[in-house]
């Protein structure tokens, strides 16, 4: 990352904030990725559920608005230069996490994200007022994306957690 904003970025008044890090597909190694990826579109199209995307830079990275990942591990099969690799699936570190933008924290009430979560891992504690907070399991969520998709608002986004903090919460 070089600091730079873009004009785009900076006429719409987002100076100074970092770009999210890209989601990368599973098996990506992560310090490995960026150099041993050529750009060439293989997992793309080895991606049954056609959520792997290729990002600003051309590199491949993984869409939830597109669907959710079922970690069948063809984007992996399917990369000629190791930057996927099959022994890394389940090394995924990518979990959910739900904005205050979401529905329900806002008195509306939505469960989608709940109702796509086949891990279960999303409960809504209720509030006053007629609002819930939903509650994500890291332990239990498996970062497929699903409830991404299903939120009608955009309010899930998904963050990094590193291998010790997962253990951690075992």
């Amino acid at each position: 990352m070089t600091g730079e904003t873009s004009r785009r970025d900076f006429l719409r008044g987002r100076y100074g904030r970092a770009a999210p890090e890209a989601v990368r597909p599973p098996g990506a190694d992560p310090d490995v990725f960026t150099k041993a990826c050529t750009d060439c579109r293989a997992c793309l199209d080895a991606c049954p559920e056609g959520i792997i995307v290729a990002d600003g830079k051309g590199k491949a990275s993984v869409d939830f608005a597109l669907g959710a990942c079922t970690f069948c591990g063809d984007c992996a099969e399917a990369c000629p230069t190791g930057a996927l690799k099959t022994d890394l699936m389940s090394d995924w570190p990518w979990r959910a996490r739900v904005a205050e933008t979401c529905l329900s924290m806002n008195g509306v009430v939505c469960r989608s994200c709940q109702d796509a979560c086949d891990a279960q891992a999303i409960r809504f504690r209720l509030q006053t007022s007629g609002r819930s907070t939903p509650e994500i399991d890291i332990e239990s969520c498996t970062g497929c994306g699903a409830c991404a998709g299903s939120c009608p608002a955009g309010a899930v986004s998904f963050r990094k957690i590193p291998p010790r903090q997962m253990e951690a919460a075992e």
